[in-house]
């Protein structure tokens, strides 16, 4: 049925929706664990600092955040090391993305940076921005 729902939905349609997450079911055991992750103050605090670092990085441009940049904001604020833009290089030809979904990973891996207080993006930063490209992985 899912699959049925997902040939509706057109590629240019895709593109402009950031997180693709496919959400399994959480086992009984899992649920009934009382250990306890990381409060919601813990995580409200990490999001309020990196939208902090956000806002005074974009601020000269009358920008707020990652989602609002352009292609020239990508360029300086969202430089790839050698092993970053060999992997994003690979994963641009195996799944044919558009510039559309190369430019949200890249705002989606800066912002997973900045929730981690790093300055540069890291390969994993942008392994796990890929990631969130559920639907584009699906298209293989």
């Amino acid at each position: 049925m899912i699959q049925r729902y997902r040939t509706r939905l057109s590629g240019p349609l895709l593109d402009r929706i950031d997180l693709h997450v496919d959400v399994p079911r959480v086992p009984h055991k899992d649920l009934a664990d009382p250990t306890d992750g990381e409060s919601s103050c813990a995580i409200r605090a990490r999001v309020n600092h990196a939208r902090a670092v956000q806002r005074q990085r974009l601020a000269p441009f009358g920008l707020h955040s990652n989602a609002n940049m352009q292609t020239r904001h990508i360029r300086r604020f969202c430089p790839l090391d050698a092993a970053g833009s060999a992997l994003l290089a690979q994963i641009t030809d195996r799944l044919g993305l558009s510039a559309r979904s190369y430019t949200r990973i890249l705002k989606v891996a800066r912002t997973i940076a900045d929730l981690a207080q790093c300055e540069q993006i890291a390969v994993g930063h942008l392994a796990e921005a890929i990631q969130y490209r559920y639907l584009d992985r699906t298209q293989i």
